[in-house]
């Protein structure tokens, strides 16, 4: 019998048909990725957001479903060879060949190193049976890869943007008065960009979808010089109409945030695209951008390349405790020059804590695959992470290795971790209203009311509303980053504190008024600010709303009765009027 020719290196042939299986399987989980994703169209053309919301579950479900039913194909195919870590060494080497020349190999490797991590229960790395994400190759995508669409200007602004509309397909309520709105509004927007005048304009021809909007993602393009742009679409009785302009970089940032839900656009060639978006927004990490495209596995192995690889880089690193109060439920820690955070669940919690393990876990699931409305920060769940002893501060690991004894070792002269999330680093926000300059920690303090009402028109609850509980991002956001009190609004009862009897004026609040665990007492909230009084008036203010019970049990009836609370995923002033 002849072996295959791969060269002069004999490989198995069982773990070339193995090989085989994988890059088929991965095939597959990418074409039912793909049928899922193009459905969004559909729901947003046909308004059928119950089904969009489902669609946006099953796909982020659909990766651990697929590598399940990829492990028993596997088992059917090697029997007893299942966990032979030579065949599995040879099919890693055919594996690598069979997939040398398509295109997004790396997401394809990222699919084999899911296997055999859950195959071997692998802690650390294992370079000869999976892929090790430091040795990616050089990035290769280009933005010019990227499939879309050029609109030279020439002196014709308004007919080019009534074509790049129409190419779309979508029935406009009026297509002629929607391209007029934007060429009107472009010139005006340029004003603030280093462009005096545009050239051509480049929109990708993946539409991208998420929760109620469609966006027309591309560049202004002048010379050399390039600058993003979003049109952001709506659809309404009368059809598809256009809601918004973003071209400040900050608008866009925003929207490709990693607090924001992952988009569905219909892409054959991912890395290309991310690397056209990165090339408009050159301060994003590759880990946010393939992410918040929904490939999520692919953003933990860019954010583990990054990490491990600014460790391999600095051997002066530190891992630390990240800045702010130590936690009840988890210990954080952070690196002293790279903007992430991990967080570890305690063995154990003090009172008043009465959660357990299993329950801040489905708290985190229930975040990640929710609506998260800008407010909500994306964390990635890793196991077996080894870090080297001598970049762990001595403090950090005498607290580690008892608090979280649990899921915290030693093995050798590394620190191995079975469990954490790892999310984007922000400054807690109690430290940040302190730090800098009034008209900022109001500001600051507005935006946290907002992000109260913003999470609650999405039928989520923080629970803790304390300042620490609540962080602020290099764009100035307020976001919500503690999980283990969120709940769902919906679970919540809202009730008015009742008068004090004389006896009880001067009695703890506790000894006359009974709370049971789902009660919430929205006047209650000023006391947890723990700010001074013109920072306390700025919130109160600019929200006064969220003080009163009434408004809270009014926003649970209409969302009962399945009534959608706008969160405008941009800026006001980038919407354009007529």
């Amino acid at each position: 019998m002849t072996s295959p020719d791969f060269g002069s290196t004999y490989i198995d042939p069982q773990a070339c048909a193995a090989a085989a299986l994988l890059v088929d399987a991965f095939a597959d989980y990418n074409g039912r990725f793909a049928d899922v994703t193009r459905r969004a169209r559909r729901r947003f053309e046909r308004r059928d957001w119950r089904a969009a919301e489902v669609d946006a579950r099953a796909r982020i479900d659909l990766y651990d479903i697929c590598i399940r039913e990829t492990q028993g194909r596997l088992d059917g195919l090697l029997d007893d060879r299942v966990r032979a870590r030579a065949l599995w060494a040879a099919m890693r080497q055919a594996y690598e060949q069979q997939v040398a020349n398509l295109a997004d190999r790396e997401l394809y490797k990222t699919w084999f190193s899911s296997l055999s991590r859950r195959q071997f229960h692998t802690r650390g790395v294992a370079p000869q049976i999976e892929f090790v994400a430091l040795d990616r190759e050089p990035y290769a995508e280009t933005s010019a890869s990227a499939v879309h669409r050029r609109y030279g200007i020439a002196g014709n602004l308004p007919q080019q943007c009534e074509n790049l509309l129409r190419d779309v397909g979508f029935a406009y309520a009026d297509l002629a008065a929607c391209a007029q709105r934007l060429a009107r509004a472009l010139p005006e927007r340029l004003a603030a960009t280093e462009l005096s005048a545009i050239e051509s304009i480049d929109v990708l021809q993946a539409v991208f979808y998420r929760e109620r909007r469609a966006y027309l993602v591309g560049r202004l393009c002048a010379g050399q010089r390039r600058h993003p742009l979003v049109i952001a679409l709506v659809q309404t009785d009368e059809g598809v109409r256009v809601d918004a302009l973003l071209t400040e970089r900050v608008q866009v940032s925003i929207l490709f945030s990693y607090a924001r839900s992952y988009f569905h656009a219909d892409i054959d060639n991912v890395g290309a695209l991310v690397a056209f978006v990165r090339e408009l927004l050159p301060h994003k990490p590759l880990e946010e951008l393939y992410t918040v495209l929904g490939r999520a596995k692919q953003g933990k192995t860019e954010r583990y390349r990054r990490v491990f690889g600014h460790l391999a880089a600095y051997p002066q690193e530190r891992l630390v405790h990240a800045d702010g109060q130590r936690g009840m439920v988890m210990v954080v820690f952070t690196l002293r020059e790279l903007p992430v955070v991990f967080k570890l669940i305690r063995d154990g919690f003090a009172a008043p804590k009465d959660t357990t393990r299993h329950e801040v876990e489905a708290k985190y699931r229930l975040v990640f695959r929710h609506d998260r409305t800008g407010r909500l920060i994306d964390s990635q769940e890793f196991h077996l992470l080894r870090f080297p002893l001598r970049q762990v501060d001595p403090a950090l690991r005498e607290e580690l290795l008892s608090a979280c004894a649990g899921t915290v070792s030693v093995d050798g002269d590394e620190l191995v971790i079975d469990h954490c999330y790892v999310e984007h680093r922000l400054r807690p926000m109690d430290l940040y209203v302190r730090e800098v300059g009034e008209d900022e920690a109001c500001r600051a303090m507005r935006d946290y009311g907002q992000a109260i009402k913003d999470l609650a028109s999405s039928n989520i609850f923080p629970g803790d509303l304390l300042l620490k509980n609540f962080g602020i991002s290099r764009t100035g956001r307020a976001l919500f980053y503690d999980y283990d009190e969120l709940c769902l609004l919906s679970d919540c009862r809202f009730r008015t504190l009742p008068p004090p009897r004389d006896e009880d004026e001067t009695r703890p609040l506790g000894d006359w008024l009974y709370a049971a665990p789902e009660d919430v007492f929205p006047e209650l909230f000023v006391n947890f600010l723990g700010v001074p009084r013109r920072l306390r008036d700025a919130v109160c203010s600019a929200h006064p709303e969220i003080f009163d019970a009434t408004w809270w049990r009014d926003l649970q009836t209409r969302l009962g009765r399945g009534e959608h609370v706008d969160v405008l995923p941009y800026p006001a002033e980038a919407r354009l009027s007529g």
